[in-house]
């Protein structure tokens, strides 16, 4: 009888494990993948935000001039970028440039194309070597700022819109709101259990990110001068990631897992632009400050218009600018 009975508790918790292992894959393999960069480039499918394509999912405004009524012409920008920021530059090409500037083969970009998706790690490397004119990115971090400094590569960044840097955790997880202490503290090893920050008596399975993407330069920056330490038990007990808003939103309508609020505000577009909800940064346009491509400060110009500012506003981000 009492072999039974362990079998069973043993079964139980297997199950359990397997449980919550499979929301890990649901919600991670879409949105924070700690480890596998294969798995994040799967969060937003290339192929569906082409430009020049009908059924492309990019917003589609096609003015192709500045405020100031001048076009693009002659040597255009290679763009390259984030792979959360792509919906919005792809949109920018679909809208500026002509209808050849980009070349898919299904899978990838090929070596010719404007349009490139390197990934932050990638778009930095690529626009310090100068085979990108303008990525789109959030901001460096300290390796990718070192890397560009030994290219002899000075960056001009310009702030083109607003990002939430969100925390998530699994729908069932009755947590609703953390302090950024608590964040900080559970980051730091000094929470391991959620009955320790409200929660029930789980482990906390703190999920990080790999090295030089744009939402671990961010979690990085967040800690600040806290160490963070990776969670070796981080695919049990309940779950907790971090990724930028736009990135998980569509996740969490679907139901799988939930954005946290954050010292008690939610991250909703009312409360990234009005500075209630506390993790907002800006994302970026970047280039060479010795780039003389001339097509770069029009482009510049473009983004920041009443059209560039509609565009990343329609892609679900926040515009800097009031439109």
């Amino acid at each position: 009888m009492r072999v039974k009975q362990i079998c069973a508790a043993v079964a139980l918790a297997a199950g359990f494990v397997l449980f919550d292992a499979a929301i890990y894959v649901l919600f991670t393999s879409r949105c924070i993948s700690s480890e596998s960069e294969a798995m994040q480039e799967k969060s937003i499918e290339l192929e569906s935000y082409l430009p020049f394509e009908e059924d492309s999912l990019i917003v589609k405004l096609e003015s192709g001039i500045s405020p100031n009524g001048a076009a693009l012409s002659g040597n255009l920008p290679v763009l390259d970028g984030a792979t959360a920021l792509y919906p919005i530059y792809s949109a920018f090409m679909n809208s500026w440039y002509p209808n050849d500037s980009c070349d898919f083969d299904g899978e990838s970009f090929a070596d010719e194309s404007l349009l490139q998706k390197r990934g932050t790690g990638g778009a930095y490397k690529a626009v310090a070597d100068g085979t990108a004119d303008i990525i789109f990115c959030a901001k460096p971090s300290e390796k990718q700022l070192e890397y560009a400094a030994e290219q002899g590569a000075e960056l001009t960044l310009v702030p083109i819109g607003y990002e939430a840097f969100v925390f998530i955790v699994n729908k069932d997880n009755p947590i609703e709101s953390l302090t950024v202490e608590q964040l900080r503290g559970i980051y730091s090893g000094e929470y391991t259990s959620w009955d320790q920050v409200g929660g029930e008596k789980s482990h906390i399975g703190a999920l990080q990110r790999t090295e030089g993407s744009g939402s671990q330069t961010m979690m990085q920056s967040f800690m600040g001068e806290t160490e963070m330490k990776r969670d070796i038990l981080a695919f049990t007990g309940r779950s907790i990631g971090y990724s930028f808003r736009y990135y998980v939103e569509s996740v969490v309508q679907n139901g799988g897992v939930k954005m946290l609020s954050v010292n008690g505000a939610y991250p909703s577009a009312e409360n990234i632009r009005s500075g209630d909800y506390p993790l907002v940064d800006n994302f970026y346009a970047i280039y060479r400050s010795d780039n003389e491509n001339e097509n770069i400060p029009l482009i510049i110009e473009m983004i920041l218009s009443d059209e560039g500012q509609k565009i990343i506003s329609e892609t679900g981000y926040i515009s800097i600018n009031e439109i």
